[in-house]
């Protein structure tokens, strides 16, 4: 099931009847850690990166979100946003604010169950990201991230957004990415193609 349908399940029509749509320029701010949280947003169209700095200026990538995706869930339930979101490419995002959906789960039982299962498929992604990123080796990182993601042939997996964006997901440097697709392919291991990459091992 696509991000976007898994949205609508949980986001009520009378919820989206109070969704107000901001429009943010690459490399602008919706928000930054800290700030005080008064909903949270749903990608339109576009894309925001989620990312945490250390007090050493280091920043670490916790989600990429993209269109159809919700984010900053856990705004109904803190007083402060816990990381920055940061457009990637000029984007729409749509914001539901927390009263309304606070509300909606007091009168509707079936959207709170809904939004429980929406955030257990995020907890089950959060820990396959955790297990990935214990893995050492790059090639085993990789691997272990295809795997995972194949569709339904089991060998095909589609890339989305670009391999510096997979780069941090899989917590690497885009150069050492590259270095081991590269490696892979010539091993014979997996095949790139435009936008998809296929398993052959």
């Amino acid at each position: 099931m696509g991000s976007e349908a898994v949205a609508r399940e949980w986001l009520s029509p009378a919820v989206r009847a109070v969704r107000v749509e901001r429009m943010l320029k690459a490399g602008e701010a919706l928000f930054l850690q800290g700030h005080r949280t008064t909903g949270l947003y749903e990608v339109v169209r576009g894309k925001l990166r989620l990312v945490r700095v250390d007090h050493a200026g280091r920043e670490a990538v916790l989600h990429v979100a993209e269109a159809g995706d919700t984010f900053a869930e856990a705004s109904l339930f803190s007083p402060t946003y816990r990381c920055d979101a940061i457009a990637t490419a000029d984007s729409v995002v749509a914001f539901y604010p927390k009263g309304a959906l606070l509300g909606e789960f007091q009168r509707n039982p079936k959207a709170v169950q809904a939004f429980m299962a929406m955030l257990a498929r995020q907890v089950m992604s959060l820990r396959s990201r955790l297990e990935q990123r214990n893995i050492h080796s790059a090639r085993d990182r990789v691997w272990h991230y295809l795997a995972l993601n194949a569709g339904a042939d089991g060998r095909t997996v589609a890339l989305i957004g670009t391999l510096k964006d997979l780069a941090a997901e899989l917590g690497l440097t885009h150069e050492v990415l590259y270095r081991t697709l590269a490696n892979m392919a010539a091993d014979g291991d997996i095949e790139r193609l435009k936008g998809t990459i296929k398993l052959l091992g």
